[in-house]
């Protein structure tokens, strides 16, 4: 998918303090977006997108992502209707990476079921020298059944 959707890369000026967008792709046409819950700010999940799922996210105000195992354009919420609403589109600094956000109409995000893809938590003793001290905990319950609601294709 070509990244000439959207207006190329100018000076770091430019893109750093001006208002134009123009988003940098990595040598694989994505760009990292990190989606946040428009009224808490709870970090919801993390995605890339590429030129086309960029341009239907600001077309349609629905979170629209790149899946790299399928290969396709992935909206979220099309198999499970847990859609994520854009409420704003944010830049970093230097537009490489992007920040959604949505409110989430079916209140979870997770293909888990979780509110939150970030739903487990490393243990407060973990040690890295320690292998067998590295525990994940879970940090939130689960909202919905997967296996209920995604069906194997």
């Amino acid at each position: 998918m070509s990244t000439n959707l959207f207006p190329p890369r100018t000076t770091t000026a430019d893109i750093e303090l001006g208002t134009t967008l123009q988003p940098k792709f990595d040598a694989e046409g994505l760009i990292p977006c990190i989606t946040t819950d428009h009224v808490t700010n709870e970090v919801l999940m993390f995605a890339f997108m590429n030129a086309e799922s960029l341009a239907h996210t600001i077309r349609t105000k629905r979170a629209t992502y790149w899946s790299r195992s399928r290969r396709k354009l992935w909206i979220k919420g099309e198999e499970s209707g847990n859609t994520l609403i854009v409420k704003e589109l944010l830049v970093d600094c230097d537009q490489d990476v992007l920040l959604l956000k949505v409110e989430s109409t079916g209140g979870a995000a997770c293909h888990n079921g979780y509110k939150s893809c970030f739903y487990r938590k490393l243990d407060s003793a973990a040690n890295p020298e320690q292998a067998e001290s590295l525990k994940l905990e879970f940090a939130a319950r689960r909202l919905f059944d997967p296996a209920t609601v995604y069906k194997k294709k």
